[in-house]
Formats: structure tokens, C-alpha cells, sequence
């Protein structure tokens, strides 16, 4: 399914979620730079020119690509009262085939943090992600000690699947993240005994 054929609009009690664009530059770079101390602990090195004109412009022609390739869905976090960027989630790294599955990356600016909108934002694109895209699962990971993280994505319903050794390189080291699923028809800890 080339997801890039219909305009990609997710709409949720407090905020619209939809693909960048360029003219959301400056209130993207203003809320990385703003939030950098907030960010920067989970998410890998952030290269000399991360905040520039172009390298969102980059990630701008990146999403576009990937929306019309069909293998990832990067949507901002707009809140709808006031058209404020809060954040972004991304369905990336999406399989078809026998996998049908795909993986949730995600950071929101720290002046939005733990008022439930990367929940909202989380549960929205997991509905569409089984209901439109006709995935069958989502896997999400994140590093062990980020509590905020973790019980977002179980209050979501993903369940914890274990530990991926040297994952990813978060603030330039290799490190361990737990892994999470959500299963569209869940049957993990069921029995067919009778």
C-alpha cells in the first residue's frame, strides 16, 4: 500500500497528526533547541547542523519519499487549539508480506511532556496502523531507565517483550533498550486447553 496517494491526517480529541512540512521549520527547530537537554539523553547524537534549515528540509524530503514508498508514516504532533507543534511519531521500518508489521519511533518537546498527548498520539496511530494500513504488529523500544517511556507505551497496551542488546547508540554508546509489542489480535498468555 503506497501510503503517499491520499493526504495522511490523523485526528484525535486534542491534536492532529500529519506529515511534516516545510514551513513547520521554525517551530520544529525552535522546540528541538528548546527541549535539547529534555531530548538529548534519549536519542543518538544530534549532527553539527541538526537544527538547520537543511537538514529539515532533508527530513521533510524523507518523509515524502517514505509516505509514497510505503514503509514509514512520520507525522508531527499538532496540537489543534492552537496549531502549536508538540512532537513527532514515527511508523517506520514498515514490512508487508508475512511480517506486516512496523516499529514506533517518538520524542515530544519538554513544555508538552506528561500530559498525555504522546498517548493520544500512540494510541491514534496504532488504531490506524491495524484498521487502515492492515498491520499485525507494532514494535516500539526504548532505554530501560526511561520510566515516562515505558508506561506510556503499556498504558497504550503494548506489552514488554524482553531486552535488545546493543540496540541503538543514544548520546554517542551503544546501549540496551526493552522491547515492547502490540499485537493487533493479542493472544500472548492465552491457551487453547479447555
Amino acid at each position: 500500500m503506497r501510503l503517499g496517494r491520499k493526504k495522511v491526517r490523523i485526528v484525535t480529541e486534542r491534536m492532529v497528526l500529519r506529515p511534516p512540512m516545510h514551513g513547520d521549520f521554525r517551530a520544529w527547530s525552535c522546540l528541538r533547541r528548546d527541549s535539547r537537554a529534555f531530548l538529548e539523553k534519549w536519542e543518538p547524537l544530534w549532527a553539527p547542523d541538526h537544527l538547520s534549515r537543511k537538514a529539515f528540509t532533508n527530513r521533510v524530503y524523507w518523509a515524502q519519499r517514505s509516505l509514497g514508498a510505503g514503509t514509514a508514516l512520520p507525522l508531527f504532533l499538532v496540537r489543534r487549539d492552537d496549531d502549536a507543534l508538540m512532537g513527532a511519531i514515527t511508523l517506520d521500518h514498515i514490512r508487508r508480506g508475512p511480517a506486516q508489521a512496523g516499529t514506533f519511533g517518538y520524542w515530544i518537546g519538554e513544555p508538552f511532556a506528561r500530559r498525555g498527548y504522546m498517548r493520544e498520539a500512540i494510541t491514534a496511530l496504532t488504531h490506524h496502523a491495524f484498521e487502515t494500513l492492515d498491520l499485525s504488529r507494532i514494535e516500539a523500544a526504548c532505554l530501560p531507565e526511561n520510566a515516562a517511556s515505558r508506561g506510556c507505551l503499556e498504558k497504550c497496551g503494548f506489552k514488554y517483550e524482553g531486552v535488545a542488546q546493543s540496540y541503538l547508540q543514544i548520546a554517542g554508546r551503544w546501549r540496551n533498550h526493552v522491547l515492547y509489542s502490540n499485537l493487533r489480535a493479542d493472544r500472548r498468555g492465552r491457551t487453547e486447553v479447555r
